[in-house]
């Protein structure tokens, strides 16, 4: 059964770090291309940053030089060091695999589908 449990989040003041981790089994982490994805109350679901199987990362612009993401394959485990944290971050956080398929429906994609996790919530405050 393929599991993905996502954990770290929190509440921290703007300025403030966490590390998130996304704990995976089921799969072979080694070959799978994983992901980040936040979504905010009201906002769609977003991709943050993602690390290829040959290690090549990827970030978006808003979390450009402040996010950190890596991975660690004897834990199974996918991290994302999120440092300089704004209020603008505050979201759910969500890992996914990228062999998995995300629920899009009517024009919009949402935080779920098959190779993703539950989530789990980062609150930054000013």
């Amino acid at each position: 059964e393929v599991q993905l449990v996502e954990s770290g989040g929190g509440s921290v003041q703007a300025g403030g770090s966490l590390r998130l981790s996304c704990t995976t089994s089921g799969f072979t982490l080694d070959d799978s291309d994983m992901n980040w994805y936040r979504q905010a109350p009201e906002s769609e679901c977003e991709l943050v940053s993602a690390i290829s199987s040959d290690g090549t990362t990827y970030y978006a612009d808003f979390v450009k030089g402040r996010f950190t993401i890596s991975q660690d394959n004897a834990k199974n485990t996918v991290y994302l060091q999120m440092n300089s944290l704004k209020p603008e971050d505050t979201a759910v956080y969500y890992c996914a695999a990228a062999q998995g398929v995300q629920d899009c429906r009517g024009g919009h994609c949402y935080c779920r589908g098959s190779y993703w996790g539950q989530g789990t919530q980062v609150t930054v405050s000013s």
